[in-house]
């Protein structure tokens, strides 16, 4: 059976390598078994509509692109995986969403620890207002994922060392976060969700606001990071949904159009409106 995931924390943390202490399955594809689960997902904006009925999987270990125009429904989707959608007044949510099997809505789950087990980098870096080893610090402190000083500082060398930040920013821990460049405030922001040892790891936008270096720097780190997570990304590059992805769902208007692999979807779409969006035809 596999672990809840909403259980307590765990002290458990991953090796200074950035390992799990047990041995990580091989990185899946888009028909791996699935992480999450949304069936008939509908949401609200008072009296709006915003999404129709979206059904989809989202496997583990694998890299999921959400792709469409502006305003399709894609970032309103993502919300619905940790839960976001909550924080808006008027916002509702009909259908069911599936983490391992759990549902995520139901009243016993804590939103609070629900977003600490899927963690959230959006489109521009927001570091806190602290050194950039209290950024990655935070989490695991509040969630008493240390017992000493020395288990902390593990937890932080691990976390920056797996976002490939480690050897930029070791000499300067205790300098401010917000002093970083764009692109390393990104990978300080995704080293400060990793910390939490999270399931799923949701990116809105994530290379956006960033200049082609850094956006190839965090490619390369979502690469890297798609063996051990669950990861889930909205982009309006094709070329970088290619890139990255092994899976491909197109909304449109508030539906999904259809999803597959990610090279099917790109080489070979089911409806005419995914393949006039893929060539620039609309969007």
């Amino acid at each position: 059976m596999k672990p809840m995931l909403f259980r307590p924390f765990s002290t458990q943390r991953d090796d200074a390598a950035g390992h799990r202490a047990a041995d990580a399955p091989a990185a899946a594809g888009p028909g791996a078994e699935a992480k999450v689960c949304a069936r008939d997902v509908s949401v609200f904006y008072g009296g709006k509509q915003a999404l129709f009925d979206v059904s989809l999987d989202i496997p583990e270990r694998a890299v999921t692109a959400l792709i469409g125009p502006s305003g399709c429904g894609k970032s309103t989707f993502l919300r619905c995986i940790n839960r976001m959608n909550d924080t808006i007044a008027g916002a509702r949510v009909s259908g069911r969403i599936e983490i391992d099997g759990e549902d995520i809505n139901d009243r016993s789950v804590d939103p609070v620890l629900l977003r600490a087990r899927v963690g959230m980098v959006f489109q521009k870096p927001n570091p806190f207002p602290k050194s950039i080893f209290e950024n990655v610090a935070y989490g695991p402190r509040i969630h008493g994922l240390a017992t000493n000083k020395a288990e902390l500082a593990e937890i932080v060398e691990t976390a920056l060392r797996r976002a490939g930040l480690w050897d930029e920013v070791k000499d300067r821990l205790h300098q401010p976060g917000t002093g970083l460049s764009g692109g390393q405030q990104q990978r300080l922001v995704i080293a400060r969700t990793i910390a939490v040892s999270p399931e799923v790891i949701l990116m809105d936008e994530p290379c956006s606001a960033l200049d082609p270096i850094a956006t190839a720097r965090i490619e390369e780190l979502i690469d890297e990071l798609r063996g051990q997570y669950c990861i889930v990304i909205v982009t309006h590059s094709m070329a970088q949904a290619a890139r990255v992805s092994q899976k491909t769902a197109f909304f449109h208007l508030g539906a999904l159009v259809e999803a597959g692999p990610t090279d099917e979807i790109f080489t070979n779409p089911r409806d005419a409106r995914t393949q006039d969006y893929i060539t620039g035809r609309f969007g």
